[in-house]
């Protein structure tokens, strides 16, 4: 073993431990171990070499664990995609020129081979110059087309070395983002228990806790105004919850209150990352604030005209399919407008996300956080919309409560930002979307929009 030596050792010093629990099915780091050395004699004899572009369809599941870290063990180029964004992606798979293609979704991981693109991708020509795993992972598409990005992915787990206290965790973000890898690996590599949840609604993820004794739950702030309003945190025992980390996306001031007020003997951590340069430390400034100091070992920071950039040893190799985000110096141009207080940053949001009104400045983060405070509003989205006169116009696509009258609320709302907001600022179309609607459909439609309202589709 290579790359991944610590954490099969780690496996091998605690054989009997839960590692994993799956539809209620439990398994040891040792039976863990053993499915690693199985799925890599497998992964031999299929053919797969080192230096290989192979897309693993799955979810997180003991087989997708297993063949995820016999893959990196054999330093292939990992391409980890759930079958909903591979479905998405039909028309970029190509441009990451994969060779192979495992679904591992069903009880049985099925391989094919996929046919060879004529020219390799100069990033994996570099990994295989440094015998290194690569890891591809792709962007949103909130800004444009979806861009591959390209890592070493040794110098990512260079950080899971260092062991840290272990917290039974809920690994609620996703198998194809950074985030949910990250959580994964810092489990795997700290010997904690891991739940994978079947469906990540409130009620739940809510029953996971209780029944698991979860410790430690990663999530977004769209997902944990989503829990407060469901009330389902109320129906469950939540007690053994020692931290909430939160990242992804702004954090409305008025979720974080709610989150303090009903959780007080919660740690309210917030996250910085990007799937370009990983997960950095954060540390915030007290318990209600949305400043927050990010960085550590590995990590400088600078703000240039409002933009964050950081340069990162463990920063990507750079994308397939576009130019080069890093400035001369090494610095990647975040796109992420902050405001500064010394070395305190709070995160406005993307620069892409601007509604230009009439040459002022609206960020979608301070609409919706006006949008949040009031009663029956349980999620927001903020956007721009083409206008004649003013190039754009605010939009807010708004989800109440059930029972809620549009009308009323309508009222309500518009005086509530008329009252709080800019004039220019307060959304001249309000968009209430249904009943059955939940957030995760809603953050879809909060993506499109944002792609089409992006400068490069205009």
């Amino acid at each position: 073993m290579k790359h991944i030596d610590f954490l099969m050792a780690r496996f091998e010093s605690a054989p009997q431990q839960t590692a994993l629990i799956h539809k209620d099915s439990p398994l040891t780091f040792g039976e863990l171990k053993q499915s690693v050395e199985r799925h890599i004699a497998w992964l031999t004899q299929a053919g797969v070499k080192a230096g290989d572009a192979v897309v693993l369809l799955g979810d997180y599941s003991p087989q997708a664990v297993s063949l995820f870290l016999a893959l990196t063990e054999l330093a292939c180029v990992l391409i980890p995609l759930t079958p909903s964004v591979h479905a998405s992606l039909t028309q970029r798979i190509p441009e990451v020129a994969p060779q192979w293609q495992i679904n591992a979704v069903g009880e049985e991981a099925v391989i094919e081979r996929v046919a060879e693109a004529h020219e390799l991708p100069q990033l994996y020509r570099e990994l295989h110059a440094r015998n290194s795993p690569g890891l591809v992972m792709f962007t949103s598409g909130s800004s444009g087309k979806p861009k591959a990005v390209v890592h070493d992915f040794a110098k990512l787990l260079d950080k899971f070395r260092v062991q840290r206290p272990a917290m039974i965790t809920l690994n609620f973000l996703l198998f194809d983002h950074w985030g949910g890898l990250n959580t994964l690996l810092h489990a795997l590599s700290n010997l904690c228990l891991i739940v994978f949840p079947v469906r990540r609604t409130p009620e739940s993820v809510c029953e996971l806790i209780e029944r698991h004794r979860i410790e430690l739950l990663p999530a977004t702030p769209s997902f944990l105004n989503l829990l407060l309003i469901s009330g389902a945190h109320q129906r469950r025992d939540l007690s053994s919850l020692k931290i909430i980390s939160y990242g992804a996306e702004p954090m409305p001031a008025s979720t974080l209150a709610g989150l303090n007020k009903t959780f007080p003997k919660v740690e309210l951590r917030q996250t910085y990352g990007m799937i370009e340069l990983g997960v950095l430390r954060a540390k915030t400034r007290s318990v209600d604030s949305l400043w927050v100091k990010v960085g550590g070992d590995g990590y400088q920071l600078r703000v240039v005209d409002g933009i964050l950039q950081i340069k990162a040893e463990s920063a990507m190799l750079g994308y397939i399919n576009a130019p080069s985000p890093f400035t001369a110096d090494g610095y990647l141009i975040t796109g992420d407008l902050v405001e500064q207080d010394g070395e305190w940053l709070r995160i406005l949001g993307r620069q892409s996300d601007i509604i230009n009104v009439g040459g002022q400045k609206v960020y979608p983060s301070e609409v919706e956080a006006v949008l949040l405070e009031q009663a029956n509003v349980v999620d927001s989205v903020v956007y721009g919309e083409s206008h004649p006169l003013t190039g754009k116009i605010v939009c807010a696509d708004i989800l109440l409560a059930n029972g809620t009258e549009e009308a009323s609320a309508r009222k309500e709302i518009v005086k509530a930002c008329r009252q709080r907001l800019q004039p220019y600022m307060v959304p001249m179309k309000i968009r209430f979307v249904i009943g059955s609607l939940q957030t995760q459909r809603l953050k879809r439609t909060r993506s499109q929009q944002k792609k089409e309202a992006s400068p490069a589709n205009l």
